[in-house]
């Protein structure tokens, strides 16, 4: 007896979102947080916190998050 028609595309739908969800927890462990910076002329560099010049860029932005807020 074959499968009814709702069960497959539940089943199908399932797995889409198995696949999103494991997507999302690879996507989660391998970003790391950084600061990017643009510049007039289109450039843009991004800085780890771990160099001088992202701690400098963090500490800044937390200062000016702790003022809005």
């Amino acid at each position: 007896m074959p499968p009814k028609p709702h069960r497959v595309l539940i089943g199908q739908l399932s797995g889409y979102a198995e696949e999103a969800a494991a997507f999302m927890r690879r996507r989660r462990t391998t970003r790391k947080p950084f600061a990017r910076v643009h510049y007039a002329g289109g450039r843009s560099a991004s800085y780890p916190p771990e160099t001088d010049e992202g701690r400098a860029l963090f500490l800044a932005a937390s200062k000016l998050i702790d003022a809005a807020g």
